[in-house]
């Protein structure tokens, strides 16, 4: 029967899969029918992560509010002259800004906006696009696992509470292992692929009149757009600096009245009424912001891949623990390879954190372990079909970043194993030190 329930999980995964985006969570849905009421396994409400989902939903709300007053399109702005005045190490530059924008805003999504720059930053200065158009859609990812209000490290720091690990101490090994990591997957990624004026494809392109160098992008921005990002800033600020006050390494707050999960929500709730108000923006257009959209998709993603993975491990957690628990002892490394493995299905740090590391940390998998392997939940770039990946392919008119026709054999693969592989490997020798 077990075989069958996992079948079951699997092929409602790869079913969400094929359908896309938003399509994993309604699978998930499905498949969680199917296991309950067709092959009788008890489900519970409670294997729903409602705090992760609440988080994302108070988080995109504030991003929205910001973006529509203008302060996204600021934040662009500041990116773009940081790249242009810097163009020889674009390789280099290119994935400190998205990985620091995703660490502000706690998604992935907001590298949208700094792609179509990258790609043109390297056209002009004659560097081959796919080099930081690859390792900045990695560092967008990874960086997930390192914001202080992504839903993923949220979710993580709730769960690693009981073991010891605050929420602190989890940034504190997280940030700087996967910033590390990123530069050196830049290292890597600057010395992929030949040089651009010797690609047959951009050469191809060039003759054909199908490549234009586009110069700066002159933005009109509102008057409210530094406002926005200030209040924003100052919530992320508020958050960390509560989440201080509160933990029981410092211990200024005792016996808090509200909790660090309630803290991130209420905190960008209220950034997002600040915004409202100060900004004087329509409430009507925050919903229909670009960010509101990917955050409620990834909110339906969370709650149906979650549901369906919790409870089939719920409900062979002591079976799992045998097979897997002395295996993950000899061999902790082998938790990243499970995550890496799963969030290339998954599409979502989020999903796969609170799919996995619950069952990961039953089965008595060493916190620290759980901490270095974290950063592979961040392995949305190895299928080309991650939205990022796609935008970047479809913005690099020169052709150097393409996808070939084996699945595997696009840009982003080595850069971003070597990011993950480094991440994890740093978080075991620093996490040894934090922890």
């Amino acid at each position: 029967m077990v075989v069958i329930e996992l079948f079951v999980v699997l092929l409602f995964i790869y079913l969400g899969a094929r359908m896309g985006g938003i399509g994993i969570g309604l699978a998930g849905g499905a498949g969680v029918v199917v296991l309950s009421l067709v092959l009788g396994v008890p489900t519970s409400q409670a294997y729903i992560p409602i705090d992760v989902i609440l988080i994302i939903m108070s988080v995109i709300t504030a991003i929205a509010a910001m973006q529509v007053a203008g302060g996204m399109d600021w934040l662009v702005q500041i990116s773009e002259d940081f790249l242009r005045k810097n163009p020889q190490h674009i390789t280099f530059y290119a994935p400190i800004v998205t990985f620091v924008m995703t660490l502000m805003a706690g998604t992935g999504h907001t590298a949208f906006s700094t792609l179509p720059v990258i790609a043109e930053v390297a056209k002009g200065q004659g560097v081959r696009p796919s080099r930081p158009l690859s390792i900045a859609v990695v560092a967008s990812q990874i960086a997930i696992t390192a914001s202080p209000i992504s839903a993923a490290v949220v979710a993580f720091a709730a769960m690693l509470d009981p073991h010891g690990i605050d929420y602190l101490s989890l940034l504190a090994v997280c940030i700087p292992t996967t910033f590390i990591a990123c530069m050196i997957g830049a290292f890597v990624a600057n010395y992929m692929g030949c040089e651009l004026k010797d690609d047959s494809e951009y050469i191809r392109r060039l003759e054909a009149g199908l490549i234009k160098v586009k110069g700066p992008e002159q933005r009109t921005l509102l008057p409210t757009a530094k406002k926005a990002t200030y209040i924003f800033i100052a919530a992320i600020l508020a958050v960390v600096t509560y989440a201080v006050a509160i933990s029981g390494s410092v211990g200024l707050i005792e016996d808090p009245a509200l909790g660090r999960n309630e803290a991130i929500m209420t905190f960008m709730l209220g950034a997002a009424a600040l915004i409202v108000l100060t900004c004087k923006i329509d409430t009507s257009n925050i919903p229909a912001a670009a960010t509101f959209r990917s955050g409620m998709t990834a909110c339906v993603c969370v709650l149906g891949v979650a549901w369906l993975g919790s409870t089939f491990v719920q409900s062979h957690v002591n079976e799992i623990k045998d097979v897997a628990g002395t295996l993950l002892a000899d061999y902790p490394w082998m938790l990243s390879l499970v995550l890496f493995f799963a969030s290339m299905l998954l599409y979502s740090q989020g999903a796969t954190t609170v799919a996995l590391m619950p069952a990961a940390l039953a089965i008595g998998v060493a916190p620290l372990t759980a901490v270095a392997s974290f950063a592979a939940v961040s392995a949305l770039f190895v299928l080309p079909t991650y939205p990022t990946l796609l935008a970047a392919v479809e913005m690099d008119d020169t052709g150097s970043t393409r996808i070939g026709n084996y699945v595997f054999n696009h840009p982003f693969f080595i850069p971003g194993v070597v990011t993950i592989s480094t991440a994890v490997t740093l978080g075991f020798v620093w996490g040894s030190v934090i922890l």
